[in-house]
């Protein structure tokens, strides 16, 4: 996501930052989000993600330590990002479509404060029967503990349940970790890497492509359950 033009003002006329040196900002602070590695009982996210932006002026522009400018634009960035997550309208018809005959739990890795904040400001809560969120167990995704803890929820077992994400690393590789019935790939680029490991069971590159693939799950189990019914009566 690019810098929201907030922050740019805030970096150009407060502190008289050029245009370029305030994009040159941003990108650190983008770079330093996806190396973050947050351990929440030594320090709030909040706290960290300011000293991202503490860090990235400091590395731009050189001077004085300025936490209060690294604060404003944290918070004017972190408001931006939320204002802008929203459930498009197809995937909120899809999502109520599916809901009348399948249960559906919303499983998150990260911070609880960070995907609490992000679950609240897309509203996506009536959407599903469930919301886990990995910070606030001992396991995140991949491990089987929180993929079995979310079946428990739902009152189902793994082999009854569908994966559906776009992380091979956490999302696939966790499923197929917990025995779970399918795990589907959401592949939005459609650029099938060569050696696409782990193997999802299928690949999508909408999320409402899914309700067909759910059918076509059922017409597989059904057919199957057909031809074993079927090889029981001839024996």
């Amino acid at each position: 996501p690019s810098c929201p033009p907030k922050v740019i003002n805030a970096l150009q006329s407060k502190h008289h930052y050029g245009e370029g040196e305030a994009r040159v900002i941003c990108d650190k602070v983008q770079a330093k989000l996806l190396k973050e590695c947050h351990d929440p009982a030594k320090m709030c996210i909040t706290d960290l993600r300011i000293s991202h932006w503490e860090e990235a002026i400091q590395e731009t522009i050189g001077g004085e330590v300025n936490r209060n400018l690294a604060a404003e634009c944290y918070f004017l960035w972190k408001t931006t990002r939320l204002q802008h997550l929203t459930l498009a309208e197809d995937t909120r018809g899809m999502l109520t479509e599916l809901r009348k005959g399948v249960r559906l739990l919303l499983l998150t890795n990260g911070d609880k404060q960070t995907q609490r904040e992000k679950i609240e400001a897309c509203a996506c809560q009536p959407y599903f029967d469930a919301i886990v969120v990995g910070g606030e167990q001992k396991e995140e995704k991949p491990a089987p503990s929180i993929f079995h803890y979310c079946c428990d929820l739902l009152g189902v077992q793994p082999a009854e349940c569908v994966m559906v994400g776009d992380s091979l690393d956490t999302d696939i590789q966790g499923g197929l970790n917990a025995g779970l019935k399918a795990t589907v790939w959401l592949n939005k680029a459609m650029t099938t890497p060569v050696d696409t490991s782990p193997v999802p069971h299928y690949i999508i590159s909408s999320v409402l492509d899914l309700p067909a693939v759910l059918q076509k799950m059922e017409h597989k189990i059904n057919a199957k359950l057909g031809t074993e019914h079927m090889a029981s009566n001839n024996e």
